[in-house]
């Protein structure tokens, strides 16, 4: 099941089931039909991140960030390679806009550090940038987080729609985890959803 969730609300504004032989590539699409988007930005997994969603998207009159992983051939390649370069020298002369936000809970330290580049001669270093409509900023967030003497450190990617401001795109980041918490983790614990063994459809009684 695919479901939007709208994290100033708090609530679900439509879902769609993946079909048996299919999975959310089609259904998001099919969702995203049915939606007000104008004026939002949409936050989707990296399953989403598909040409044909981010045109969506933009086409609906909003923006997107687009998680980018190693599934994504050279994108993920050329943006991984663009930040690490960047990084070597610590982002020195290197446009960014950058933001930093510092969290306890659950009996540690989570520290999130985020990058993003708009600036036209970073992008052209991106292989076929142009098929992702609207892209207008490539990101970078390093999450690290400490539990006593345990300390994971991992970073992501992204694409988006949005002008580089580091701050409006972390925060746009640790609202989107609002759909776990709020939402699946509810229906898990909640609910019982993962452990249910129902597989049957409601039938109606005979006349």
């Amino acid at each position: 099941m695919v479901s939007a969730w709208a994290t100033a609300n708090q609530l679900v504004l439509g879902q769609r089931k993946v079909n048996d032989k299919s999975n959310e590539i089609t259904a998001i699409p099919q969702l995203l039909k049915v939606l007000e988007l104008a004026g939002c930005f949409v936050v989707v997994d990296a399953i989403g991140t598909q040409t044909k969603i981010a045109k969506a998207i933009i086409d609906q009159g909003a923006d997107y960030i687009l998680a980018v992983k190693e599934n994504q051939g050279h994108l993920y390649e050329d943006i991984h390679d663009l930040f690490e370069e960047d990084w070597k020298y610590n982002f020195e002369g290197a446009p960014c806009s950058y933001a930093k936000v510092v969290n306890k809970n659950h009996g540690g330290i989570e520290i999130r550090q985020c990058w993003s580049i708009s600036d036209p001669e970073h992008l052209a270093n991106i292989r076929d940038l142009d098929r992702w409509k609207g892209v207008e900023s490539l990101v970078m967030i390093l999450s690290e987080r400490q539990i006593g003497e345990e300390r994971g450190v991992q970073d992501r990617y992204y694409i988006t729609g949005l002008e580089s401001d580091a701050k409006k795109i972390l925060q746009a980041k640790r609202s989107y985890w609002g759909i776990e918490n709020c939402l699946h983790l509810v229906l898990d614990i909640a609910f019982n959803e993962d452990h249910s063994r129902v597989r049957m459809l409601w039938q109606p009684l005979p006349c």
